[in-house]
């Protein structure tokens, strides 16, 4: 019988103690997780600051290759983005809250709208199976009760922010200097870098902004315009909540095939509360957003395509849902966007290896 190598005991030792040592990590929890959770709250200001400088800066450089002093170019760009931004928040806020608060309450009246439109299909549907009229009651108080938590955490959102505006408002001085320290920071990261990594690290970094980098930023600005024309048209229809619904269909635009879906969801049940009219108005907003977006703003805007097969795409945007709600169906894409790049220079490593 053959003697089985010290060397595999070692290896079984090894990963038996690395398993130790993951069970104990976690047991240990109640003692690193609080850390944790300080350091990324502290962090959060500098990851957005982060995310609007990786907006802005190009737009800087722009200007700076027409001639425009850095200095100035930054001034314009910061001066155009945070008062365009305050002025929204200084008008929007307090109606957006006003709006929230009374849907809110309006969310009874809602629901027993919906109840008698369930009575009414009851009442013709006499001869199907009890189980079936069970089941859309059923549907319907998951609906309600679903609707109600979500209309709890916006507002408690909102609170938030509303309690975090200390730390809001130290954002923009972030930004201003990372916007001015650009080149400063790039080195520090460079610096910090082992050298063997600086090629690959440079090539992956262009090829993830090649691709992603222009989407991240024509998707921002598509949806803020499909946001603002949204608000504007249910204002003149006068379909209740516009800055609410308008806000709504803006978020989700950013989700490819099913974002228009569920934008129209909210505003579609709220017109049918009142009149078909509205909802036959509010279907053809929708229509006309996609139109102006798909034929106008994305070509305009966005440009570049991102080279992922719609297939690709539609799992990415199912596991998203699947794991992180509508949160990650907004992050789907760009998240797979960059697997795809690691996994093409992962492999053109191996190769030269």
């Amino acid at each position: 019988m053959r003697e089985v190598p010290v060397k595999w005991f070692y290896r079984i030792g090894v990963i038996l103690l690395l398993l130790l040592c993951i069970f104990v990590f976690f047991k240990i929890k109640f003692l690193w997780l609080p850390i944790l959770f300080m350091i990324f709250k502290a962090l959060v200001p500098f990851l957005i600051a982060g995310f609007i400088t990786y907006l802005l800066h190009p737009l800087i450089e722009k200007l700076h290759q027409q001639s425009l002093p850095r200095p100035l170019a930054i001034l314009i760009i910061y001066l155009l983005f945070f008062g365009g931004v305050g002025y929204a928040i200084y008008k929007g806020i307090p109606v957006f809250i006003i709006q929230l608060r009374d849907l809110n309450e309006q969310l009874p009246q809602v629901t027993n709208t919906y109840r008698d439109w369930i009575s009414s299909v009851h009442h013709h549907t006499e001869s199907l199976p009890n189980g079936v009229h069970e089941r859309i009651e059923q549907a319907l108080d998951d609906m309600e009760a679903s609707l109600g938590s979500w209309m709890e955490r916006i507002m408690n959102g909102v609170k938030g922010l509303i309690g975090a505006f200390l730390v809001i408002i130290i954002i923009p001085f972030i930004v201003f200097y990372m916007l001015k320290d650009f080149g400063l920071i790039r080195k520090a990261v460079a610096f910090l870098t082992p050298k063997k990594w600086h090629e690959p690290g440079k090539r992956f970094l262009h090829d993830v902004n090649e691709s992603l980098g222009d989407y991240i930023r024509g998707q921002f600005f598509v949806c803020v315009i499909i946001g603002a024309v949204a608000t504007i048209g249910l204002w003149i229809f006068h379909i209740p909540y516009p800055l609410l619904l308008g806000i709504i269909i803006g978020l989700t635009n950013v989700i490819p095939y099913f974002g228009p879906i569920i934008g129209a969801i909210p505003a579609a049940v709220i017109a049918a509360t009142i009149s078909v009219k509205l909802v036959i108005i509010v279907l053809v907003l929708i229509f006309f957003l996609q139109f102006l977006e798909g034929n106008i703003l994305s070509p305009l805007i966005v440009g570049k395509s991102l080279h992922i097969h719609p297939l690709f795409i539609m799992f990415a945007l199912l596991l998203g849902g699947e794991l992180g709600g509508i949160i990650g169906l907004i992050l789907a894409v760009p998240i797979l966007a960059v697997v795809k790049i690691s996994l093409i220079h992962l492999r053109t490593y191996s190769f030269k290896h």
